[in-house]
């Protein structure tokens, strides 16, 4: 399972795109570029104008151009503008209309989840769009910390 949801993942596709285009693309142009539906990514893209990620043109010269703030936003902003239901676990919705956890009452695990959603949202706020958008972007110029695995024996 993926953390980010198609709609996250290609609107990324899209701003980067956009970042790289200054004077600005069509969804024709955007589709074409990465073999995605002119529909979908129509709809990205007002979806992100909508939010403030983007800016449309109209006209001949028309289309859609990276708002100047973008690259400052974080991609907690962006994940929270377009996916509503992104959380880790289903006790950590916090909307109150939501279906409740079958277990929430007797889980206890929902503390600790609830705190590792928390961090991993907290990281996701300090990466902004402009640091994504340049390929010299890795964990460690993101200031993300490199997560090393242990190995561990278990016994037979």
């Amino acid at each position: 399972m993926a953390l980010l949801n198609r709609k996250v993942d290609y609107a990324i596709l899209v701003l980067s795109h956009l970042h790289q285009q200054p004077e600005g693309s069509c969804a024709r142009v955007i589709a074409s570029r990465f073999g995605l539906s002119r529909a979908f990514v129509a709809n990205i893209l007002k979806e992100l104008c909508h939010k403030g990620f983007v800016t449309s043109h109209r006209g001949v010269k028309g289309g859609y151009a990276l708002d100047a703030h973008a690259t400052r936003r974080s991609l907690a902003d962006l994940i929270e503008a377009l996916d509503d239901s992104f959380r880790l676990a289903a006790c950590n919705n916090h909307d109150p209309a939501a279906e409740p956890c079958a277990v929430f009452d007797c889980c206890t695990v929902k503390g600790p989840i609830a705190a590792v959603h928390d961090r991993i949202r907290g990281v996701l706020r300090q990466v902004t769009l402009g640091e994504l958008f340049h390929p010299e972007a890795s964990p460690i110029s993101l200031g993300l910390p490199l997560l090393e695995r242990e190995s561990v024996a278990h016994p037979v």
